[in-house]
């Protein structure tokens, strides 16, 4: 697990750093990891020239109050779903006015879990100011571990599409 933590703010390192040379700014929407992102950028000194600010969207009524993710949206696909990350990075970049926000929601476990939804299932989102992008992964471990593994993702996403701009 530390050897996780490490690899997250080497990570967070060089997506700051990307940032900078391109002048990208990061918001984050998080759910399942519960601000381990906000938390890994900002254990960077001078990270704040780059990332905004997060909004930790737990609760359903979180991510419809403070993302604007639709009610309908978590009725019909739930939380942990597409539609819910893309929405919910979206929600973050128009929030925070960043250039790029990505979003996280998940089963981080153990329980919670449905059979079309298992424990280490989290989706993901990244907006723009004119698209926005999602995609899931599947993470086997415990709770911490899923949660780390989701954080190191996000962060690769970011770099990516910090790359494609």
């Amino acid at each position: 697990m530390n050897l996780l933590y490490q690899n997250n703010i080497a990570s967070a390192k060089r997506l700051l750093s990307l940032c900078r040379e391109k002048g990208v700014t990061l918001a984050t929407a998080e759910s399942c990891t519960g601000g381990m992102i906000g938390t890994t950028l900002t254990s960077i000194p001078g990270a704040s020239d780059v990332f905004l600010g997060g909004i930790i969207s737990y609760a359903n009524s979180a991510k419809e109050t403070l993302l604007g993710v639709p009610k309908e949206t978590l009725a019909s696909h739930g939380a942990v779903s597409k539609e819910s990350a893309e929405a919910m990075a979206q929600g973050a970049q128009k929030a925070l006015g960043a250039t790029l926000a990505v979003s996280v929601t998940g089963i981080a476990g153990p329980g919670g879990q449905t059979r079309e939804k298992p424990v280490g299932l989290v989706h993901f989102g990244v907006a723009t100011k004119d698209s926005v992008i999602s995609g899931k992964r599947h993470f086997s471990g415990n709770r911490e571990i899923v949660r780390l593994k989701t954080v190191a993702a996000a962060l690769a996403l970011l770099e990516e599409t910090v790359k494609s701009l």
